[in-house]
C-alpha cells in the first residue's frame, strides 16, 4: 500500500538506509497514529526479520510466536523450536542476520517494543545484549523499534541509565495527519469531500489515520460522526479508554490532568495545573506530563515575555477534547444525536476552540501564506492579567518576525466569510493598545485573521487588517 504523507519521517528512514553504520531507531507517537503502518510499508524491501509483541502475552507465548515469525522469514524446511528465553531468541536473530549475505541495509522491526517485556522474562536485558554486543558493530543494519506505551518507551529505553544509555541514534515523533495529508488520504479512499467538510471532520477526529479510516462513501459529515462517535458501539465511543489503558501503565494521573485542562482551554500553568488535579510536584508528575506531551496529548509553551517557570500546558488532541465535550456521557444509542448538537450554541463555541488549535498546528502553512516562512520567527501567546490602569488582554497566536513585524493573529471559524463588527473593531484595537503598553518594543504590528472563507470588506476592517489566511492556505 501507499504510504501517503509523513515526508519527514520517510527522508530519516532514507538517510538512516545510506549511513555506513548501525542504527538504532525508535519511533514514538500515540496510538492509531500510524507507526507500525509506515514501517511495514516504507521500509518492506528491506526488512528481514519483524516481530509483533502480544499485548499481555506471557513468556511462553511470545517464544512461541516469535519462532513462527524467525519461521517465515527464513523459511527452513521444518519449523523451528520455541527458544527458551529471550536470550536465546536474540541469538537466533544474530544467526538469521548474519546468514544474509546481502550488501544492502537491512531492517529489523520490532514492534510494540514493551509487550515483549513480560514479567521475569529479562527482555530489555537480553536485547540490550543483543545491540551492545552484536548489531551496534554491523554497519549494515537498521534496528527499529517502536511502541505506544509512551510512558514505558520514555523511561526504559530514551532514558535508560544503563546498556542502553545513549544507544538510540535516531528518535521520529509520528504526528498526525496535517490538513493537506488528510485531504490526499480521503482522495486516495475515493471520498471527494470540500475542504470545508473535512475541516469539520479533522475538528472531531484531528488527523489520526485509524479514526480517517472509519470515513466512507455517501455519507455527510453529520452523518459520519453519528455513525464513528455517537452510534451504539461507535469505534471512538470506547476509544478513549483504550488509549489510557494501552499507552499507561497506571493511567488515573495522567486522566486527571487530561480532565482538568479540557475545562481550561486556554491552558494552565503548572503550578495551577498542580493545584487542581492534587498532584504533587516533583520528578514523578515530570514524567507524566512528558509521557502525555510525548504522545501528543497535550502540549506546552512559553508565552512572550515570560520564563520557563510561566510555561502554559494545553490540551491538544482534537479527539480527546471532542469525547470531553461531546461523547463522554452520553448513552450509546442509534439515534440521531450530532444530528441535534451541531446546530447547538455548545457547538458553535467549541468550534471556534478547536479552530483555533488547528491553525496554531498549522502554523507553518499560516507562515507560508503569510510569506513570511523564509524570514527567522517565533510563535507563541502572549496575555497580562491587567491592573488598575491596565486592563487585561491576550493573544493566542503571535508571530515575532525577525524582519521588525509582529503579527497579531485573530482566528475566527464561520460557514460564511467573516464580518468584523465596530464591537469587535474596537476589542481588537483595545487589545493592540494594551499589548503596546505592556510590552516595550519597536517593531510594527500587523493584525492578521486566519478564517475559513475570508473577510467581508467594511469600513472597520479596511483600516485595521493587514494580512489575511483562508481554509485553502492551511491545506497547502
Amino acid at each position: 500500500m501507499e504510504v501517503l504523507g509523513r515526508e519527514n519521517a520517510k527522508e530519516i528512514l532514507d538517510e538512516k538506509l545510506k549511513n555506513k553504520k548501525a542504527e538504532l531507531v525508535v519511533v514514538l507517537g500515540r496510538r492509531r497514529i500510524g507507526k507500525t503502518f509506515l514501517i511495514r510499508e516504507y521500509l518492506k524491501e528491506q526488512i528481514i526479520f519483524r516481530y509483533t509483541g502480544l499485548y499481555k502475552g506471557n513468556l511462553v507465548e511470545h517464544m512461541e510466536r516469535y519462532a513462527k515469525a524467525v519461521t517465515e522469514y527464513t523459511k527452513p524446511n521444518l519449523p523451528i523450536s520455541p527458544p527458551s528465553s529471550w536470550f536465546e531468541a536474540f541469538d537466533i536473530l544474530r544467526q538469521l542476520i548474519s546468514s544474509n549475505k546481502s550488501k544492502k541495509k537491512k531492517v529489523v522491526f520490532l514492534d510494540e517494543f514493551p509487550w515483549m517485556a513480560t514479567n521475569r522474562s529479562r527482555f530489555l536485558t537480553a536485547f540490550t545484549d543483543f545491540w551492545n554486543s552484536f548489531a551496534a558493530e554491523r554497519k549494515d543494519l537498521v534496528v527499529i523499534i517502536c511502541g505506544s506505551s509512551a510512558s514505558w518507551m520514555i523511561n526504559k529505553v530514551l532514558k535508560n541509565k544503563g546498556g542502553l544509555h545513549n544507544r538510540v541514534t535516531e528518535r521520529i515523533f509520528l504526528e498526525p495527519f496535517t490538513l493537506k495529508e488528510t485531504k490526499q488520504f480521503f482522495k486516495y479512499k475515493g471520498l471527494v469531500l470540500p475542504e470545508y467538510e473535512i475541516l469539520k471532520i479533522y475538528m472531531a477526529m484531528g488527523g489520526v489515520p485509524y479514526y480517517l479510516d472509519q470515513m466512507v462513501k455517501g455519507e455527510s459529515t453529520v452523518q459520519a460522526i453519528d455513525r464513528i462517535c455517537f452510534a451504539k458501539n461507535a469505534v471512538l465511543r470506547i476509544e478513549y479508554d483504550e488509549i489510557m489503558n494501552s499507552l499507561f501503565n497506571y493511567s488515573v494521573k495522567h486522566q486527571s490532568i487530561i480532565d482538568v485542562l479540557n475545562n481550561r482551554p486556554q491552558g494552565l500553568l503548572r503550578e495551577q495545573l498542580l493545584k487542581e488535579t492534587g498532584l504533587k510536584s516533583g520528578g514523578g508528575t515530570s514524567g507524566i506530563l512528558e509521557e502525555l506531551e510525548t504522545s501528543g496529548f497535550i502540549v506546552s509553551h512559553i508565552p512572550y515575555g515570560k520564563k520557563n517557570k510561566d510555561k502554559i500546558y494545553k490540551l491538544k488532541d482534537q479527539y480527546l477534547i471532542f469525547y470531553h465535550k461531546f461523547i463522554k456521557g452520553t448513552r450509546p444509542q442509534n439515534k440521531k444525536i450530532w444530528d441535534k448538537i451541531f446546530t447547538a450554541q455548545s457547538y458553535t463555541s467549541w468550534t471556534g476552540l478547536a479552530f483555533e488549535n488547528i491553525c496554531i498546528d498549522h502554523i507553518d502553512q499560516i507562515k507560508k501564506a503569510l510569506k513570511i516562512d523564509g524570514i527567522q520567527t517565533t510563535h507563541c501567546s502572549w496575555h497580562t492579567r491587567g491592573h488598575k490602569e491596565l486592563p487585561g488582554a491576550q493573544i493566542d497566536l503571535l508571530i515575532d518576525r525577525a524582519d521588525n513585524v509582529f503579527n497579531i493573529c485573530e482566528m475566527k471559524f464561520s460557514s460564511t466569510p467573516y464580518i468584523i463588527t465596530a464591537d469587535y473593531e474596537k476589542k481588537l484595537r483595545n487589545k493592540i493598545a494594551v499589548f503596546n503598553a505592556a510590552v516595550k518594543h519597536r517593531k510594527a504590528l500587523f493584525p492578521t485573521m486566519v478564517t475559513t472563507f475570508g473577510l467581508i470588506e467594511n469600513q472597520y476592517s479596511n483600516g485595521l487588517i493587514q494580512q489575511q489566511v483562508v481554509i485553502k492556505d492551511l491545506f497547502k
